[in-house]
């Protein structure tokens, strides 16, 4: 199973690691997965890059690191990202209180220079259908 290939519009992927951690990393495989026709970048400076399918759907990539309140956040407007592609939010805990409840919050962390560990945490329905899917693919089914 390709974690890209599942994902929908209105769902939100919350990316949560030190600098260095594989965060970008780790949109790029999800956005090829996706079906992208974008080279998914960091989006540090600009806060919000867009990447797009050929049918038009959308990825939201939101990086978080240089929001610094609640408000600059707000003026985002999360919710019509939401209405319009899927959302993928890098530094999460920065705009905690603004993510919908219902997401999948995946921590990635730099365990030496060529390997990681993540841990995903699912918050709803759809994100616990899909973590068991992802885990029927590793570990195959009972």
């Amino acid at each position: 199973m390709r974690l890209g290939a599942e994902l929908n519009k209105g769902d939100v992927i919350c990316l949560q690691g030190d600098l260095g951690a594989g965060k970008t990393t780790f949109v790029q495989g999800l956005a090829q997965g996706w079906g992208s026709i974008d080279l998914a970048s960091s989006p540090t400076f600009i806060l919000v890059n867009e990447y797009r399918r050929a049918n038009g759907s959308l990825i939201f990539h939101l990086d978080a690191y240089r929001l610094e309140s609640t408000p600059e956040a707000e003026e985002l407007d999360l919710d019509s990202m939401l209405a319009e592609g899927l959302l993928i939010i890098e530094w999460p805990e920065k705009i905690n209180e603004l993510i919908p409840e219902d997401r999948l919050w995946i921590n990635l962390e730099h365990i030496q220079e060529e390997h990681r560990q993540m841990r995903f945490n699912a918050h709803g329905k759809r994100y616990d259908e899909l973590l068991d899917g992802i885990r029927q693919s590793i570990f195959g089914g009972a």
